[in-house]
């Protein structure tokens, strides 16, 4: 989509001299401010997969994402001033980050991006975008999900880095070596003044969904740590920001590929009236395939309060259990599918003879296509799909059948995943699936926005017209539901991404993610990292019936004791 320059008069505000560091080197000299009075902006429009997001979530934040980090790391690592210059280089060099969200109708909101005319000004907006906190794990990810809601259409990405307990303030450098003299007037340098301290943290990443999926969100930490954590000083990082300003606006603002495409525009396809017949017969076919029922007993309750439980298994524990997958022939997310299957079936709420029908999400990157300006070669843009998988909701009454037929779940699961990453038609089928959740969130926002002035009105029937039906081109099916059980996001082995040797200064041992939720949603989070495989379950506590999901996580633990080992 073709993105169009605007120019108008916005001033940002310089750092407060209470935000500087008094370590901090100003280098605005090496970038050559623009007029004040010009301010340069590239706006494009949103996509349908990207308006699926941001509709839902204008009023309470519905679908916003956070990524939770748990680190040691030498106080001096996480100073004020270091963290603001990295997350201003990062800023820098993925724009939707730095943008801002404006909505003219249902059908017209965009991005917009202020470019910045100076590193000065980089600093600012990074420092206005950057909290520290003094709260646990827990405390940090509960007010993120179920208080104010942090982010908003002219805050699409935020930090927070939280010390709950010890010893140094994460503001303060590091102590300088000093002597200390021995009764015999010799001097030496104490052992706990050259060894720097450790203290824990915690950081929060918080990112709107419609800028992007959770592949980029730790592409994100993996090279925020990368810098955070490298070997370089904190002037050599203000040089960084100076240079790349330089390299992107130091001479010129005409850069036309500044903002990321949306996911449509990186999967084009060139519609022919047959390859768009074949299509929707196509994507008909998938969707009348999608026979579930299963779904937890829900209740009504005016508030939404998500809680995200939480295991680990050890790595010794986790090389036994992925030895086992591989023995059989699946992956641990193939097998995180039957587990769900085998614990609600044993829980024993819905009918045998309805299917389990769960949902994940599909990374579309491999299919794309468009070619990037290497200059702004962002990972911040939505490349996600969803794919199902079906399985039978009924176990044999033969015990010693039961571990068979877990197994046998599992490949069921593999293959179904296997096939819906494979499909030949999966470009065409991600196009009509865009297009219909675009058109479903409008409706759905429209009819919210007349329920909140009082004057929604149940929509009249249209009058069926015989006269210009045409033949189905599918037969007639028994209408059967579709409802899914749940959804898992499977990420695989997250320490493929975490480059852990390149930030040898921070030690990562805690990583929890997830969104804040609509009333009565539920989503399983498997994957492994710091050697370690991770089980979590974010859901609505308030959404459903009293002790079911409670019952569901201690059966799908013990699934987990039982056929993984």
């Amino acid at each position: 989509m073709a993105q169009v320059e605007v120019i108008r008069s916005l001033m940002t505000p310089p750092l407060s001299e209470e935000t500087q560091s008094v370590d901090y080197v100003e280098i605005v000299h090496e970038a050559v401010k623009k007029p004040a009075h010009e301010q340069v902006k590239f706006e494009r429009n949103m996509g349908d997969t990207e308006l699926s997001y941001f509709l839902p979530s204008r009023q309470s934040g519905v679908n916003d994402m956070y990524l939770h980090l748990g680190f040691s790391a030498p106080d001096h690592v996480v100073s004020r001033s270091r963290v603001r210059t990295v997350w201003a280089i990062l800023r820098m060099r993925h724009p939707l980050l730095a943008a801002h969200a404006e909505m003219h109708d249902y059908d017209d909101v965009r991005f917009v991006y202020t470019v910045p005319r100076s590193t000065n000004e980089l600093l600012s907006n990074a420092d206005a975008n950057l909290e520290y906190r003094t709260q646990g794990k827990d405390e940090l990810i509960d007010s993120y999900l179920n208080g104010p809601r942090t982010l908003s259409n002219t805050r699409l990405s935020y930090l927070i880095l939280s010390q709950s307990s010890a010893p140094h303030s994460p503001l303060t450098p590091p102590r300088t070596p000093s002597p200390v003299s021995d009764v015999s007037g010799s001097s030496d340098i104490s052992d706990e003044s050259t060894t720097e301290l450790q203290s824990q943290f915690e950081l929060l990443i918080c990112a709107m969904h419609f800028l992007g999926d959770g592949m980029a969100l730790h592409a994100f930490a993996n090279d925020f740590f990368g810098l955070l954590g490298s070997d370089k000083t904190d002037l050599e990082l203000e040089l960084i920001l100076s240079e790349e300003w330089h390299t992107r606006w130091g001479s010129s603002t005409n850069n036309a590929a500044i903002l990321p495409s949306t996911l449509e525009d990186n999967i084009p396809l060139e519609w022919s009236r047959l390859r768009s017949v074949a299509a929707d017969v196509d994507f008909q076919m998938s969707q009348q395939k999608l026979v579930g029922g299963q779904t937890f007993p829900r209740r009504k309750h005016p508030e939404r309060h998500t809680i995200v439980p939480t295991v680990s298994f050890p790595e010794d524990r986790m090389k036994a259990i992925l030895k086992k997958c591989k023995a059989n022939g699946v992956s641990i997310s193939a097998a995180l599918f039957a587990i769900c299957n085998v614990a609600w079936a044993r829980v024993g709420c819905g009918s045998g003879e309805v299917p389990s029908l769960m949902y994940s999400a599909l990374n579309l990157r491999p299919y794309f296509t468009v070619q990037k300006d290497p200059l702004w070669n962002s990972y911040w843009y939505l490349a996600i799909g969803y794919f199902n998988v079906i399985l039978p909701n009924f176990l044999p009454s033969e015990k010693e059948k039961v571990v068979s037929t877990f197994w046998h779940r599992a490949r069921q699961a593999k293959e179904q995943s296997t096939k819906a990453a494979k499909n030949p038609l999966i470009v065409s089928r991600t196009h009509k699936m865009s297009k219909e959740r675009g058109e479903r969130a409008r409706a759905w926002a429209r009819e919210d926005d007349v329920k909140e002035k009082g004057t929604w009105v149940p929509p009249t029937p249209k009058p069926v017209d015989t006269t210009q039906q045409r033949e189905p081109v599918l037969p007639a099916r028994a209408k059967a539901s579709s409802a899914a059980l749940m959804g898992l996001s499977l990420l695989g082995n997250l320490d493929g991404i975490y480059k852990h040797a390149t930030f040898p200064s921070v030690k990562m041992h805690t990583l929890t993610t997830g969104s804040r939720q609509r009333n009565g949603a539920m989503l399983l989070f498997g994957y492994t990292f710091a050697g370690k495989l991770w089980i979590s379950l974010g859901y609505d506590k308030n959404g459903f019936q009293e002790g079911i999901v409670d019952k569901f996580w201690d059966e799908t633990l013990h699934c987990v004791d039982e056929f993984l080992g």
